[in-house]
Formats: structure tokens, sequence, C-alpha cells
């Protein structure tokens, strides 16, 4: 099965490409992208989620058969070391980790978020931010996106993920 992942496309083997497994196993145990957690497993934890064409999707409830021809982005994606996303720097500046598990969901969340909104509201950002955290950083959460959010010009937006033909 060909993918395009994190913006290179991607082949899956036959022997791994079941179109009904979850994304969430491709791109972790097919693709090594680990960046990606496993939490619930019916999608109602938010720390398996990725962008499919821009979207905030939980992988772990997404057949793979869904996403075939779809630009698909993971945490891996979002910022480097180099060059963090404005959330990556929020989420450091404001302390929002705790136990750090849903991070990588969280922030994905908050990026399609920002992608759609450039200065969302406090409830903007309550309604699109339904990702659980054990640790209730709730409210670091939310003044993160804030501040990352008047690092962007106000006409800029972040890079929307569209939807890109999977190269044959």
């Amino acid at each position: 099965m060909d993918l395009f992942v994190n913006d290179r496309p991607r082949t899956l083997s036959d022997d791994i490409a079941d179109p009904a497994m979850p994304l969430l196993w491709a791109l972790r145990d097919g693709l090594g992208l680990t960046g990606t957690k496993f939490g619930c497993g019916i999608g109602a934890c938010g720390a398996c989620t990725v962008h499919v064409d821009g979207e905030a999707v939980r992988s772990c409830v997404r057949p793979l058969a869904s996403v075939a021809g779809r630009r698909i982005v993971t945490i891996e994606a979002l910022g480097t070391t180099q060059r963090p996303h404005p959330l990556q720097k929020a989420w450091a500046r404001h302390q929002v980790p705790q136990c750090g598990y849903c991070q990588s969901g969280m922030l994905m969340a908050a990026a399609a978020l920002l992608a759609r909104q450039v200065r969302p509201s406090d409830a903007d950002i309550d309604a699109a931010m339904t990702n659980l955290c054990r640790c209730g950083t709730y409210p670091r959460v939310r003044a993160a996106i804030r501040s990352a959010a008047q690092e962007l010009p106000a006409r800029k937006r972040l890079p929307a993920a569209k939807p890109v033909p999977v190269p044959r």
C-alpha cells in the first residue's frame, strides 16, 4: 500500500498493509514512526492524533484503507530541534508536559486548530482540544496555544495539509 507520510511517499509491504489495520499500527510498526502513541484504542483519549489532509484524526480507529492517497502528518514532522514549531516552543515555555505521554497527540490537535483558526478563543480551544491528559495540564495547554497563536502573524496560517496524490 502506498501512503504519503510527512511529505514523503512511503510503501507498506503487503504482509503489513491490511486495509482494516488502524493507521496507528502502520505508522508505528510498519514505518517506525513511534512519536504517535497508543492510549486507549477506541479514539477517546487522543494520544494517537495525527493529521490526515490537514484534519486532526484519531489514528487508532482510522482504517489504513481510508488514508490511501491522502496526506498524513505525524508529530515527527511538526518541527525539529533546530527549528521547533511555535507550539513546541510554547509547550516548553508554559511547562505543559508532565508525564508527556499525551503530548504528541495534544500538539497535533493544537496544530490543526491553529491551521484553521489563527487567533482561537478559549471556547474554540476547549472545543478543539478533546484529548485527555491524566496529569491535568489543560490550563497550561490553553495558555500555550494562545502563546503560539501570538507568534504567528495575524494573516499567516500554519501550513495546512492539502490532499496530495501519492506518486506511483
